[in-house]
């Protein structure tokens, strides 16, 4: 991952709705939730979820899909994966073993 794609998925998630937004979606799992049901669970207007649902998925950390009617978001688990391993391939002086378990990048394959 690039440095600027890093600042987009940070700048994505530097903001209460998006950052409670992106939580509810890995909470939901890859099959993901339907924007009005976020935004009914968010108590946040359907207009203004529109908005934070492109943000998040623009920063690579969202997919959607269309289903009939519906569109629904789920959390992309290789963009949160891209994002974590660029926070930790420098960690320990590059010795990522010595950061303990669930600390580093790859204990995220069997988290994630």
């Amino acid at each position: 991952m690039e440095a600027a794609a890093a600042v987009a998925a940070f700048g994505a998630l530097a903001q209460e709705t998006r950052l409670a937004v992106f939580r509810l979606l890995v909470q939901a799992g890859p099959d993901g939730v339907t924007a009005g049901d976020i935004a009914e669970a968010l108590k946040v207007p359907a207009s203004t979820m529109s908005h934070h649902l492109a943000t998040i998925e623009r920063a690579g950390l969202a997919t959607s899909r269309r289903e009939s009617r519906s569109i629904f978001y789920a959390a992309d688990y290789e963009g949160i994966r891209k994002l974590l391993t660029f926070l930790m391939e420098d960690c320990c002086q590059g010795r990522p073993e010595l950061c303990g378990t669930g600390s580093t990048a790859q204990s995220c394959d069997t988290v994630c």
